[in-house]
């Protein structure tokens, strides 16, 4: 084997034991957060000792930067490869709404980390907001306004405020999953087992189609289209508290024994 060959060798081997060391790292931040997550634990669960995990990473908050900003590139590569596939800046604005959808029930990591990140904004602690809004949501933002903008110019989509229709759009996807746990009680049914979730997004796409084309007809045939064209990815499963009936626990699932 030649000196190059042994070099490419040896930085492939970093390449995964680094990728190792940032996914153990997400699982481990989004669930625990930055004070609750330990490196031995992340060390431990990418199989390396923690002196090679600060090799890599000099410290807790660097391998913390690290995590948001591999996060961050995964949404902002997925987002936009699914709008620049798109037909229409109409067609467009359909798929970033399904790409929202996927990604909340797809990526919980990110969500975790956003809504952690939030958190400490809102406390007045030190954040990592700026480099994600920089990175994901601005970005992303100016696409989708220049999206919309081109569907009403062309006369596509209705003539209405861009940011009402992204509210519209994008919020109804974030309030269904944030009230999931209290439409779980008033319903007695989970709104987050695959079935459900499978019909609200296909609801949901399919009332864009109706709600934001001046042709509903089209509008109807993009729905269709994009649904087809973009299967629901998996998704980590919600597992349903119980509740005091037997009868309603054995109809969503949850093990009473």
């Amino acid at each position: 084997m030649s000196s190059t060959d042994t070099t490419r060798t040896q930085s492939e081997r970093a390449d995964l034991t680094r990728s190792r060391i940032l996914d153990a790292a997400i699982s481990a931040f989004s669930e625990s957060g930055l004070a609750g997550a330990r490196t031995e634990q992340i060390a431990e669960a990418a199989g390396v000792n923690k002196a090679l995990l600060y090799y890599y990473f000099k410290g807790k908050d660097a391998l913390y930067a690290a995590a948001i900003d591999e996060v961050a590139e995964r949404v902002v590569r997925n987002s936009m490869a699914a709008m620049l596939s798109a037909s229409t800046a109409g067609e467009q604005v359909v798929m970033a709404a399904l790409n929202h959808f996927d990604r909340i029930h797809s990526q919980p990591a990110f969500q975790s980390l956003m809504q952690q990140e939030m958190m400490r904004l809102h406390r007045g602690e030190e954040n990592a907001l700026a480099p994600l809004v920089e990175k994901v949501f601005r970005p992303m933002m100016t696409r989708l306004r220049e999206s919309l903008a081109e569907g009403i110019r062309t006369r596509e989509l209705i003539r209405a405020d861009v940011w009402q229709i992204m509210y519209s759009a994008f919020g109804a996807n974030v309030f269904y999953f944030l009230s999931a746990p209290m439409v779980g009680l008033v319903l007695q049914s989970n709104p987050l087992d695959r079935s459900a979730m499978e019909f609200r997004r296909k609801a949901a796409i399919e009332f864009l189609g109706q709600a934001i084309f001046t042709d509903r007809k089209h509008g109807a045939r993009i729905a269709a289209r994009v649904l087809k064209n973009t299967p629901m990815p998996p998704s980590r499963e919600f597992k349903p508290r119980r509740f005091k009936t037997a009868a309603f626990n054995k109809r969503i699932g949850v093990d009473v024994k």
